[in-house]
């Protein structure tokens, strides 16, 4: 019976790799949104958006994890890399959304993230097999799309902090790849990360920029689609190809243009959808027919 019950096991760990994996690009772009819109509206200023986003993060996972193991969650020798990516990639974010559009800021994120994660990769050994490699490219390419001629060229500056950031994320995401416990490891690198918001006091914006509004955005984006949304990252990752990891996100600047569209009031063009239908394809040649993920198991 046991042996009959494997299967279908394994196809219901698939699936909910698969839904994880949905709801936690869905996060990633929500947090695009909500960066965006607090600094375009001038509700707080970006440093300050940042602290209050990695501080909430790290309270609230400290908290509910602290209660859970019973003991304080500090930060270890192994968090180090993995608290200063996620610090260097939360303030490139924040700076780079005050000249940069949502859906423009995740065009650019994403594929550096997804470039450097596969450099790491290959670096370590790992290299994508050729049917891998076509749907990376296949993905990239509909990133192409999105970018070709005609759009407005994005702020120099602001498209470079992005680009680092992407970067940060890599190191981040490379970092998820050894976690045996995502929730705990991802408690650990907030706080890590809190902790160095202190040298952002200094350019820290003074209180009348800082309104309701954007201290409610801020912390939306630190406890529910970054905090809660980077544990379902850490969870998935170990059950993900290093190409699969790095393709996937390649949806996020879709999901946050599609964002744009119902929260904006912005049109969807012909663009959009080529550009979506190749991302979400080239994902598909990497993850589902050819070994791209494995059930998810374990207490996460």
């Amino acid at each position: 019976m046991a042996a009959t019950d494997q299967p279908s096991d394994q196809v219901g760990g698939r699936l909910l790799t698969a839904l994880l994996l949905v709801l936690t690009l869905c996060a990633f772009a929500g947090n695009s949104l909500l960066n965006r819109a607090a600094l375009a509206e001038n509700t707080i200023d970006w440093a300050s958006f940042t602290v209050i986003r990695l501080v909430s993060g790290a309270l609230m996972l400290a908290l509910l994890l602290g209660f859970r193991h019973g003991r304080a969650v500090l930060p270890r020798g192994d968090t180090v890399v993995p608290a200063i990516a996620l610090f260097v990639y939360a303030i490139s974010f924040s700076f780079a959304y005050v000249s940069l559009d949502a859906a423009v800021g995740a065009l650019i994120l994403f594929p550096a993230g997804q470039l450097s994660l596969q450099i790491i990769g290959m670096v370590r050994g790992i290299y994508p097999i050729p049917i891998q490699w076509a749907g990376l490219l296949l993905a990239i390419a509909g990133l192409a799309v999105f970018l070709a001629p005609g759009d407005t060229a994005p702020p120099l500056v602001g498209g470079l902090i992005m680009a680092l950031a992407g970067i940060s994320w890599g190191f981040y995401s490379w970092a998820g790849k050894g976690a045996t416990r995502p929730a705990l490891a991802t408690a650990r690198n907030f706080v890590g990360a809190a902790l160095l918001c202190l040298l952002l006091i200094p350019v820290l914006g003074n209180g009348e920029q800082t309104q309701p509004t954007g201290i409610a955005l801020a912390i939306i984006s630190g406890t529910i689609t970054s905090g809660l949304g980077y544990i379902t990252w850490y969870a998935v990752l170990p059950r993900l190809s290093v190409s699969t990891a790095a393709a996937s996100q390649l949806s996020v600047p879709a999901i946050a243009a599609l964002g744009g569209v119902l929260l904006l009031g912005e049109t969807l063009t012909t663009r959009f959808f080529i550009g979506s239908a190749m991302i979400f394809a080239g994902i598909a040649l990497t993850m589902f027919k050819f070994g791209g993920f494995r059930p998810l198991r374990g207490n996460p």
